[in-house]
């Protein structure tokens, strides 16, 4: 996608304030967080590394399992290792990883650094935008 002649990088559409987790943490507490300030993920880290995302669809697999979420850790749950894209990567090959894959929310990294994230709503938002600033 493009945005006044230029292509659109996830640099410029990203969120920068992530919510962010140990491993070790319960479910239930990061959900509650998550909850609160209104997201659909958390990514887990272990020092300055990304280890994983805790998402929507893990937490209610999560509780479909029957566990006791307030002792159950994230790391249980959380999708190891993401796939994860760049501040260079475009909306549109954002938008093509995460339909292929099923995702809603995508870390965005710099080496394994988090820089922010970006999510399907952003990519469509962008779209929308950039439809608008054509008519």
């Amino acid at each position: 996608m493009r945005r006044e002649g230029r292509v659109i990088q996830l640099r410029d559409i990203m969120t920068t304030e992530v919510l962010t987790t140990s491993a070790e943490r319960p479910v239930a507490e990061v959900t509650s967080m998550m909850v609160k300030i209104r997201v659909g993920s958390a990514v887990v880290m272990q020092g300055s590394w990304l280890a994983g995302i805790l998402t929507e669809r893990d937490v209610l697999r999560a509780a479909a399992s029957g566990s006791d979420l307030t002792k159950s850790p994230v790391s249980e749950w959380m999708t190891r290792n993401p796939i994860t894209a760049t501040l260079d990567t475009t909306v549109g090959e954002a938008a093509d990883v995460m339909l292929a894959n099923g995702f809603r929310h995508l870390p965005v990294v710099e080496g394994r650094e988090l820089k922010g994230m970006v999510s399907i709503r952003d990519v469509l938002a962008s779209g929308i935008r950039r439809r608008s600033d054509l008519e």
